[in-house]
């Protein structure tokens, strides 16, 4: 921590606020909670209460102001009305303290022109002054035994534990209260995030050595930029970030006229960040709580190839099922594996992953050490042995006779990552999960969460070993009065960046059948109008249409819709239909979509969202995501696609987004249809708004 912050906190003045010599709890009846707290963590250092109507004691000294003070608190708690806060935190301005926690509510989280008016007044008094808030529960270090916090403080002494960020403070309180062995050496409740946001506390503590991992608890990202670069940090410092996020159902407030609009919303930007930035987003605090132990107990997981074994065939049978959603893969063993198994346990045991080891050999602890020796060393990301131990009140002797063989076989050099993995949250007893993390086997409680838990610390560690990256290109403004350029003015835009578009001809519909000879049959037609955005579903696009008498009949359709026609060659060899597009999306800027194109986009919704910067490997990797990518591969019988030509097009696609950034709304390009491998991509389809009176350049 030897380098300044975003925030332009050095080492010292970092130290000074998250571990104080001295605290002023500054208000009445919640800032006895407060003190509490401190007592009952066991801090050292000085407690200065301040309340103006206290008489002092015996016991406690009651000053009157902050002015009053014997000296400058390194921290201090402000629990008075949210008017009277202004002016404490300009006396602790004054003081030249160390920071504060604004406990008072009533600022910008009202929504109101007065509570942003005390929001303002809040930060001109306090100019310099780290604080937490207005409108926050607190803070603890566990590691240093210090609160500020009105409220129960549980949690043990700690030498290296998770820093725990969350915008709810009772969500907050509920993580510290797990009883599911999460090593929590900070809470910090952050409130209106005034001043310290989620991203200047992951920066302030990437330096500190006793933090393992980040996680946290978001609603909303203050600044996406700062928190990307706190993210890049935390990266290259070692220590993974696990968070939850609220709004996955979030309904975009503007309104998308295109496929990629109304297919991403900001909550799936978010999602393709996290993925790039090599973030694990869990679901469920549940979760959040796993993968905080997994990520603690060695880092990311190298991958997503794991083991998991056990003694109940029920449990077993389930793995796969509870994992369907998952990432995860279960390798089969290798044939000396599977001959050193069979030798162990006979023939009446299947020897496969996941793996029933049936009960003959609980009793043999000789020969389940060596067979915990070999799947530990069979070469796989994690092993996880599946056992629900009863509880404590109960002769737990056995179960942890087998436990401790595992653990002990898990401490060997090159063992594999090991897990103990109990189908329900409550089968691990506190004293078994202790001993599973001092011996480095990880304890995994609910079999949902806990394979949940391996799959986002695999994904982590693939992010992190590939060297993904994330950067965010923001427009310089947001364009107020947009227009829809025509579908022959996208193509022209779009094919001037390299993308093969049919050749085309916009004719008065008495033109179209002559047209339709000259390209040639069999053509496409479709009404041409100024801003018809999805021509197939009014009937407006005809295919196929293979002679002059089929060319007429189209054009006499289409007349009804529009007087001019788009005639264009029709590609007739397609293997695929993709959609390529792009929005610039209000917090995280541009991101290209990528998925299954064509008519069936929306029912299908098969896509995924990619942050810049765009290269080959990063839309490749985002093509693999997809379920339509089998189709590229060759399907039921039809040729490979042109693969190479579709990660081209993508690429272009994202020159031309990037180049029209401070311009464009959306982008959309569907269906991209792919050819056979050689023959090219063919964009068919595109719809484009920009900014009125703005032109794209090649």
């Amino acid at each position: 921590m030897a380098e300044p912050t975003a925030t332009g906190l050095g080492e010292a003045a970092i130290r000074r606020l998250l571990r104080p010599r001295s605290i002023a709890l500054i208000g009445g009846g919640w800032t006895d909670a407060v003190a509490a707290g401190n007592e009952a963590i066991g801090y050292r250092g000085q407690i200065w209460r301040v309340n103006p109507n206290r008489d002092s004691t015996a016991h406690c000294t009651y000053y009157r102001s902050v002015d009053e003070l014997p000296g400058s608190p390194d921290q201090a708690f402000i629990a008075v009305p949210a008017r009277e806060a202004v002016g404490v935190a300009a006396a602790l301005e004054r003081r030249g303290a160390g920071g504060f926690v604004c406990f008072a509510s009533g600022f910008a989280e009202l929504g109101t022109d007065a509570g942003r008016a005390l929001t303002a007044s809040l930060v001109e008094s306090a100019p310099t002054v780290p604080f937490f808030g207005p409108n926050c529960y607190g803070i603890v270090n566990f590691f240093d035994r210090c609160a500020l916090l009105p409220d129960q403080v549980v949690g043990p002494p700690l030498e290296r534990g998770v820093a725990l960020i969350c915008q709810s403070g009772t969500i907050g309180l509920t993580l510290t209260f797990n009883g599911r062995s999460v090593p929590i050496g900070y809470l910090f409740t952050v409130g209106n995030q005034t001043r310290l946001a989620v991203e200047d506390l992951i920066e302030m503590l990437c330096g500190d050595e006793r933090v393992s991992a980040f996680g946290l608890y978001v609603e909303g990202i203050k600044d996406p930029g700062r928190f990307a670069q706190a993210a890049r940090h935390a990266r290259a410092a070692g220590k993974p970030i696990a968070l939850v996020k609220a709004g996955r159902t979030e309904v975009a407030a503007r309104t998308a006229q295109s496929h990629t609009g109304a297919l991403t919303g900001t909550d799936a930007v978010f999602d393709a960040f996290c993925h790039q930035a090599g973030i694990a987003r869990c679901e469920t605090l549940s979760t959040l709580c796993e993968t905080l132990k997994v990520l603690h107990a060695g880092g990311p997981l190298p991958g997503r190839r794991v083991l998991v074994m056990g003694f109940s065939g029920g449990d077993i049978a389930m793995t796969a099922d509870v994992a369907r959603h998952t990432g995860l893969s279960f390798p089969a063993f290798s044939p000396q594996l599977t001959g050193q198994l069979r030798e162990l346990l006979g023939e009446r045991v299947t020897i496969g992953n996941p793996f029933d080891l049936h009960t003959y050999a609980w009793f043999d602890l000789p020969r389940l050490r060596t067979l915990f020796d070999s799947t530990l060393s069979c070469g796989l990301d994690a092993v996880a042995l599946m056992l629900d131990c009863p509880p404590e009140t109960a002769d737990t002797t056995a179960f942890t006779n087998v436990i401790g063989e595992f653990s002990s076989a898990a401490s060997a050099p090159g063992a594999s990552r090991a897990a103990l993995l109990a189908s329900l949250p409550e089968t691990i007893p506190a004293s078994v999960r202790a001993d599973c993390l001092a011996s480095g086997v990880v304890p995994l409680q609910g079999q949902r969460e806990a394979l949940e838990a391996l799959d986002l610390a695999g994904a982590v560690g693939e992010a992190w070993r590939s060297d993904a990256s994330v950067a965010l290109l923001r427009p310089a403004a947001t364009a107020a009065v947009l227009r829809t350029l025509s579908e022959f003015e996208a193509k022209a835009a779009l094919a001037r960046f390299g993308i093969a578009v049919p050749r085309s001809l916009r004719v008065p519909v008495a033109e179209a059948v002559a047209t339709a000879a000259r390209l040639q049959f069999p053509v496409v037609m479709k009404a041409a109008g100024d801003v018809i955005a999805h021509k197939s579903d009014i009937g407006g696009v005809i295919l196929n249409i293979r002679n002059p008498a089929e060319a007429a009949a189209a054009a006499m359709r289409l007349a009804a819709l529009s007087g001019t026609v788009l005639v264009e060659e029709m590609i007739v060899d397609g293997v695929a239909e993709i959609l390529v597009g792009a929005i610039v999306d209000p917090q995280f800027g541009l991101t290209l979509v990528v998925g299954a194109g064509g008519v069936l986009t929306e029912l299908l919704h098969d896509t995924v969202s990619l942050l810049p910067p765009f290269t080959r490997p990063s839309v490749q990797a985002a093509l693999e995501r997809l379920n339509v990518y089998r189709l590229l591969g060759g399907f039921r019988g039809k040729p490979a696609g042109d693969l190479p030509a579709l990660v081209a097009a993508i690429l272009a696609v994202g020159r031309y987004a990037e180049a029209n950034l401070d311009v464009l709304a959306e982008l959309d390009v569907n269906p991209i249809i792919v050819r056979p491998a050689g023959a090219g991509v063919v964009a068919v389809d595109a719809l484009i708004r920009i900014a009125k009176e703005s032109l794209s350049h090649g």
